[in-house]
């Protein structure tokens, strides 16, 4: 017994390491350097295209206080591309943190955080306030994305009740809870896009449903920039109880986790994420799933390591995906959503059968 509760602990604090796994420290460079060129690449490239030189230009003279200079270039670089590559990393950052964060929570390496059924939520929130909106106001006056927040936070507390219901907090309850609200949500949320007004109405919710990046801007920037590093940071700071959470309640407890007090905590953290990256880029599927899954392959399972990489490689995902989006098509920009799930499905079912064939 002493003999096991010792190789928990090792495990849980991370002395040991898959013989396969990389180094978290060289790669978190790499992905950093690829992010870096990534978002670079983002704002230069589009229908007017502009030399990097210049777009590091712009962004200097911008942070540094002096006068943009006259012509389009500046316009284009601070106030339309570089907000829209920002978004782009912070939204695949949070995803692949929020996760990396489900995954532990349920103790399921493929599980999604749109499981729980916020996204959803969110999702039925943003909808209503196109559909039944009144101007640019939204329901009660919150906006577009005060109202997917708003879903978010509602759902949040509606799963967490019927989770609760009888006492205790077991995982499978709360995949249960979440899966059937959310399924009802989307159902009303379908009825509410028939009854939208007018062709181009429609046309907005389910590109929005659809993920998008599109409504870009620093104000949209605000709430995401202080959500997604707060998060990753609180997460960070409980990576061993994330570990211990991995290998069973008992063990967790036995390793002096307070489990239900984390699993709270975790479930309202992961929640609360979800609807900030839902309020302002919409359902983007597949990288929540596909991230941590391919991140645990590379650094193994210690969340000290697999967190940071995962919202690295979640950010330089989505921003590559974006640049897709807008450059792929001459004539109208794609969902992201619908890219990352064309990119995400085949990459997860290769993955998925090499893991099996290799008996892992």
């Amino acid at each position: 017994m002493l003999s096991t509760l010792s190789a928990s602990r090792r495990k849980t604090t991370g002395e040991t390491q898959d013989a396969r796994s990389l180094p978290a420290g060289p790669l978190a460079l790499v992905l950093g350097l690829a992010l870096l060129a990534a978002l670079t690449a983002a704002v230069a490239w589009g229908s007017t295209s502009i030399p990097p030189g210049e777009v590091w230009s712009v962004v200097w003279r911008r942070l540094s206080g002096e006068a943009p200079r006259p012509g389009t270039n500046d316009l284009i670089v601070w106030q339309l591309r570089v907000p829209r590559a920002v978004l782009a990393a912070l939204v695949g950052a949070g995803l692949g943190v929020v996760g990396t964060a489900v995954q532990a929570l349920v103790r399921n390496p493929l599980a999604d955080p749109y499981l729980l059924g916020i996204s959803n939520g969110a999702s039925l929130g943003a909808v209503a306030s196109l559909v039944l909106g009144l101007g640019t106001g939204g329901v009660l006056g919150l906006g577009l994305s005060g109202a997917a927040f708003a879903g978010a936070l509602a759902t949040f507390a509606l799963v967490w009740a019927v989770a609760r219901r009888g006492g205790g907090f077991a995982p499978l309850r709360l995949v249960l809870a979440g899966v059937a609200i959310g399924q009802f949500l989307s159902g009303f949320t379908s009825f509410l896009v028939l009854q939208a007004g007018d062709e181009q109405q429609t046309h907005s919710v389910l590109f929005w449903l659809m993920g998008s990046l599109s409504g870009a801007s620093w104000p949209v920037l605000a709430v995401p920039a202080i959500v997604v590093p707060l998060a990753l940071l609180w997460l960070q700071a409980r990576a061993r109880g994330l570990n211990a959470l991995m290998m069973g309640d008992e063990t967790a407890a036995g390793l002096g986790v307070h489990v239900a007090r984390l699993r709270r905590e975790l479930f309202t953290v992961t929640s609360v994420l979800t609807g900030v990256l839902v309020a302002v880029s919409g359902a983007i599927a597949f990288v929540a799933l596909m991230v941590p899954h391919v991140c645990r392959l590379v650094v193994g399972g210690d969340h000290r390591r697999l967190l940071p990489v995962s919202a690295l490689f979640g950010a330089l995902l989505l921003v590559v995906v974006d640049i897709v989006c807008r450059t792929a098509m001459d004539s109208q920009e794609l969902p992201v959503g619908v890219v990352t799930s064309l990119i995400g499905a085949p990459a997860l079912l290769y993955l998925l059968d090499r893991r099996l064939g290799s008996g892992s």
